[in-house]
């Protein structure tokens, strides 16, 4: 699965140990990364990552982009609620094409736990069912 790492400033650290803490579920699944996030993630892990730009620099708007081409399977988006960000419309932007494709997204470490341990039991296998079929989002 292509997983995307994201996480703002006063969430990278926790991040790192997110990532750290799951790495053996990590490295089976190619990662994505905005910029700062995924070298950090890189050398506290030494996981391949594929580095896009900073979020504020377009890093988000590229991560979308791979959402909306179908080509991610799971975001883990670690955000500072508390603190405002001057891309703010670009994080919503990713938000909303998160919930338009059907991926699954985790926002804070709870959530993102929890996606970590259902994607190594196979709860996101539904995932390669899409990929298999024509790679519109599901509609019920």
């Amino acid at each position: 699965m292509k997983i995307a790492l994201i996480a703002h400033d006063r969430k990278k650290e926790v991040m790192v140990k997110l990532v750290t803490a799951y790495r053996e579920i990590l490295a089976q699944h190619e990662l994505f990364a905005t910029g700062t996030t995924g070298q950090k993630i890189q050398e506290a892990t030494k996981l391949p990552v594929h580095r896009f730009n900073s979020g504020p620099l377009g890093g988000d708007q590229q991560i979308g982009a791979m959402i909306s081409q179908d080509d991610l399977d799971l975001v883990i988006f670690l955000r500072d609620p508390l603190a405002a960000q001057p891309h703010e419309p670009d994080v919503t932007a990713l938000i909303r094409l998160s919930d338009v494709y059907e991926i699954p997204l985790a926002t804070n470490m709870g959530t993102a736990e929890i996606l970590l341990r259902g994607l190594a039991a196979g709860f996101a296998d539904f995932r390669e069912i899409i990929h298999e079929t024509d790679h519109r989002p599901l509609s019920f």
